[in-house]
Formats: structure tokens, sequence, C-alpha cells
């Protein structure tokens, strides 16, 4: 088991560009589950990302993964160090086994989308939030399982959060995903704005934004806001000893946000990122509150 954990925490070590510094200030035994999950999470996620292959082809892929994933989790034997490690990772922290079906759901729902030339979008907010919770707050649903944690509200904080983490990297990423034929911001938010969507397909390359698409991309960012807020109110209910991870996490992930807002929401002469540097002082700052916590008992 040691050496399916090592495999996990290389995957994670490798791409988690932000969550890595948040496991880091986990005890070992969560930190193995929690890099145990996100490498689950990277292989459907790659699989679903090979635009090498068709869409069917990818969905065909990910199935007999995802049948694969199922009969390890049912016990039977296999040799894969990702499924090992998950499948001891939720008998330790209790994590139920229909939480990892509905990350693949949404890792899959690109793929579900119409095959056509037509954008991969998404009509109002409610249906955004969908994907989102598929993507990012059943992860934090998964999280805070090996997080520990207490009280009737926490799942539900825990839900808004992904929705936080999410928006904001929409945010990020508008360039780079109508590249790829998707626009995940509503349509009804782009009419509210008066931001055509041929315009974000089309749009010249590096362009500063217009006034409206600023006034749409502040709309949204308005509304992640809100969902940080759920952030902060989840960290006193998570268990102590976890507790200077998920600060570390809602830490860069809201430092992403601002640095978008200080932008004037250009998203789109470069990618936003939160420097190495930054994340490291939040790390350190993450570890002392670990150490801390310890000391308290």
């Amino acid at each position: 088991m040691a050496r399916a954990y090592a495999v996990c925490r290389a995957i994670a070590r490798r791409e988690a560009k932000n969550f890595y510094y948040a496991f880091l200030a986990l005890p070992r035994e969560r930190r193995n589950a929690i890099c145990a999950v996100y490498a689950f999470m990277r292989q459907a996620d790659d699989l679903a990302d090979d635009e090498s292959l068709s869409r069917s082809q990818r969905r065909a892929n990910l199935d007999r993964w995802l049948a694969a994933w199922h009969l390890a989790a049912g016990g039977s034997t296999t040799s894969d160090p990702v499924f090992l490690a998950v499948r001891d990772a939720i008998r330790r922290f209790s994590i139920p086994l229909h939480l990892l079906d509905e990350l693949v759901d949404g890792v899959a729902m690109d793929l579900d989308h119409s095959a056509s030339d037509a954008p991969d979008t998404y009509a109002d907010f409610d249906g955004l939030y969908r994907y989102c919770y598929l993507v990012a707050s059943v992860v934090g649903l998964v999280s805070i399982r090996i997080f520990g944690f207490s009280g009737d509200r926490a799942e539900k904080l825990a839900e808004e959060t992904g929705i936080a983490f999410q928006l904001t990297n929409i945010l990020r990423d508008v360039s780079e995903d109508a590249a790829r034929n998707r626009v995940y911001l509503p349509l009804a938010d782009l009419a509210a704005h008066g931001v055509a969507l041929e315009s974000l397909l089309h749009r010249a390359p590096a362009a500063p934004p217009t006034p409206a698409e600023r006034a749409l991309l502040a709309a949204i960012a308005a509304r992640a806001e809100d969902y940080y807020r759920s952030a902060q109110a989840l960290l006193p209910l998570i268990h102590r000893e976890s507790r200077p991870a998920l600060w570390v996490l809602v830490s860069i992930y809201h430092a992403l946000l601002r640095r978008i807002q200080r932008a004037g929401y250009d998203v789109f002469s470069r990618r936003a990122r939160v420097p190495t540097a930054q994340k490291i002082a939040i790390l350190l700052v993450g570890l002392a509150r670990m150490a801390w916590a310890r000391l308290l008992g």
C-alpha cells in the first residue's frame, strides 16, 4: 500500500498546481488519502480530455475505466496503484462510493454534450451550478470526510466552497475554454450584459476586455465572492489538525480570484496565476497553524 500511495503523491505533486500546497499541510494519513482521490480524478480527467480521440471514443474509454474501478472497489484484484490507494482511503475515511461516481459524472459532462460543431454552453446559472457541483463540490464533500468535520451545515458549506473554486477556475480559463469551443459563462448572463457568444468564441487574441465583458466577468466574480463566505464558515467545522490545509487551499484560490479582479478582469492577454512565492508564503502560515493545532492536542 505504501507504493500505491507514493504513486498518488507523485501524481499530485506533478499535476496539482494549487491543491498540492494545501495537501502538504495535512497529517500524513490524511495527505495520502487526499492525494489518492486527486490521482483518481486526474485519471478520469485525462481520459475525458484526450482530444486526439473522438468524444464517443473518450466516453467508451472512461466507461471501461469506471467499470474496472467498480470491480476493484468491490474487492476484485487490481494492479492499478491509484485504485488500490483509493480503495484503502474510502475504507479508512468512510467515503461513500457514490461520490466517486459523481466525480466521474462531472468530468464526463462535456463528453455528453452534442458532438456537433456547436459550442458547449450552459443556458443559465442553475445549469452551470450542476456542472460545478459535479466537478468541484463533490471534491469538497469527499475532502471533508478525509479532513474530519462536525456540524449539520458542513456538507452544504463544503458544496458551496467547491462552487467558489470552480467559478474562479472558469474566470481564469475563459480564453482557453473558448479556444476549445467551450463557454462556461451562462448564456443568460451573456445576454444580460450584452456580450454575444460569438464575440467570446472569436475575439482577437490578447485583446483587452470590453466594458461589457468586464461587467460580465465582474458579475461572475461577485457570485464567487458570495460562495467564499461559505468557505470561511466551513473552517471552524473542520477537524483542528486538518483546518490549516483547508485554510491554505481557500487562501490560494481566493488570491487567484483577487488577482483576476485587480487585473481588471483581463483574462485574455495572459493567464492569471498565483506566484509560487505567494503560495509558499501561504503554505508556511498553514504549516505553522498545523504545528499549533498539534500543540493544542
